[in-house]
């Protein structure tokens, strides 16, 4: 009877396997999603059901238990031809019931075991599909793993083979596949960029745009299809993530961006602080005046709120897409962003020295600003341990009355003292501007960016625009009581 005692032994432990497969997959707590991808070892069906009652464990148990009193049933009810079935012959001798206890209780049990096993698999099916219907899936995917907030990274590719660069850099510096999972959206179709993609594997999810198509334009804007292209895509890909992953938040990186060793410390440590303050409304990884000699690279941990949209590596809320999605723009979505109806006063994180650089000079663009400007930035190479600073200093009510108070404290100087190199003392000195054409003549003078979005000059928090110039810190400011920008001045 051994072999016999073995083989039930073997069907319990099949039954056990099969319950502790559905109960780790579908006896997850809607309340808690972050179990449903990772749920805890299960010892046994008995512990199980004695830790947690389940409806589908239920079902499932009822459902095995059935088909196996079926199976009991059919081996031991006698032929067919014996009950009269017309036009069917007679069961082999083999399948009948004998006198040898030992055959026919194997016998039974390879039946048992043969539909256990269908059982088995009809169950890894329904896994496979549980994403389609599984209610805990609806609250959306795991916002916090270890403790540490879900922060999905969307790269917008289109046709650069290029991307491996930006790929590349993401997963060498990424410290968590799960934390940090990576989106790649491709618009454009194009096969080799694809190509590279896919070759990352399940390293990196890769989505496709499905309208390909033109859209119709003016006929004097057929030159810009481009960017009402673009502005499609970031749409659906932003839909994507908030919507069909169901994300919170995401930063946004494009194909032709590098990161720097600290990236997503710099975005995890961020995040809280978006949250919990609602003057802000984003969080870049990107200095517009970021060009060697311009930062201090003594000051890696120095951050800012600015009233500019940078964009370049910067993350938002899905909050912050439900607002925006209904009236996204056909094209123009960074400018859109800058204009008054949508930033409503709200600011943006940036640092002193950039945690993205861009080294794709062509695109739709044509590479506007790029060989004046782009091309310099300084990336940031010193890791900063964000996550362990105090970051309560950013926070509207603290941060605007300190840096106007610093600003505005400042000796005032004139553009030649400055371009001359003969301000006395360390700084910071402030450069004062009255007009747009003040402005943008300082602006060009002295080599920061001169234009203007709505009124806000680049990188500018409250009209004024920090960097340095020959080793000091230099304030470009409106004169004391700035109240408000001028859309104006564009």
């Amino acid at each position: 009877m051994t072999p016999v005692l073995h083989r039930v032994a073997a069907i319990f432990a099949l039954i056990d396997s099969v319950l502790c497969h559905s109960v780790s997959n579908f006896t997850v707590s809607q309340q808690d999603p972050v179990l449903l991808l990772h749920p805890p070892p299960l010892p046994s069906f008995c512990a199980m059901l004695r830790k947690r009652g389940s409806l589908i464990l239920c079902g499932t148990f009822l459902f095995i238990t059935w088909n196996a009193i079926l199976v009991l049933m059919l081996w031991g009810r006698p032929p067919p031809g014996q009950l009269g079935e017309p036009g069917r012959e007679q069961r082999e001798v083999a399948e009948r019931p004998t006198n040898d206890v030992v055959a026919d209780v194997l016998r039974m049990a390879d039946t048992f075991e043969a539909e256990l096993e269908l059982q088995k698999n009809i169950l890894l099916q329904i896994k496979n599909q549980q994403s389609l219907w599984e209610p805990s899936n609806r609250n959306g995917p795991k916002a916090v793993v270890a403790g540490q907030p879900v922060i999905p990274i969307l790269v917008i590719a289109c046709n650069r083979v290029t991307v491996r660069r930006c790929l590349d850099k993401l997963l060498e510096l990424r410290p968590s596949a799960e934390r940090f999972p990576i989106v790649v959206s491709q618009d454009c179709g194009h096969g080799e960029t694809a190509e590279v993609i896919r070759s990352y594997g399940n390293q990196v999810i890769h989505l496709k745009q499905p309208d390909l198509s033109d859209v119709a334009v003016r006929p004097e804007h057929k030159k810009f299809q481009g960017y009402y292209k673009i502005s499609r895509h970031y749409r659906w890909a932003l839909n994507q993530v908030f919507k069909t992953l169901s994300h919170s938040s995401a930063v946004i990186v494009e194909d032709d961006l590098e990161v720097a060793p600290d990236f997503f410390e710099y975005f995890q440590a961020l995040l809280p602080l978006l949250k919990s303050d609602p003057s802000l409304w984003c969080v870049s990884a990107w200095n517009d005046n970021g060009r060697g000699g311009y930062v201090d690279p003594a000051k890696a941990n120095l951050l800012y709120r600015t009233d500019f949209f940078p964009g370049l590596g910067w993350m938002l809320l899905r909050e912050l897409w439900e607002e925006l999605e209904p009236k996204w723009p056909p094209s123009f979505w960074d400018d859109w962003m800058r204009q008054p109806e949508q930033r409503r006063n709200r600011a943006c994180i940036r640092p002193e020295v950039s945690r993205t650089l861009t080294f794709g000079r062509k695109g739709v663009s044509l590479g506007q600003f790029y060989d004046k400007y782009l091309r310099y930035i300084t990336l940031n190479n010193e890791f900063v341990p964000f996550t362990k600073l105090d970051l309560s200093y950013l926070k509207e009510e603290t941060y605007r009355g300190h840096f106007e108070k610093e600003v505005y404290s400042a000796p005032v100087v004139t553009y030649e003292d400055v371009k001359q190199g003969q301000l006395k003392g360390t700084g910071p000195f402030r450069l004062e501007y009255s007009r747009k054409d003040s402005f943008k003549v300082l602006a060009k003078n002295l080599g920061v960016m001169d234009d203007l979005k709505s009124g806000v000059p680049r990188t500018g928090y409250r009209g004024v625009v920090s960097f340095i110039s020959r080793g000091r810190r230099i304030y470009l400011a409106p004169p004391p009581g700035w109240t408000q920008y001028d859309p104006t001045w564009s």
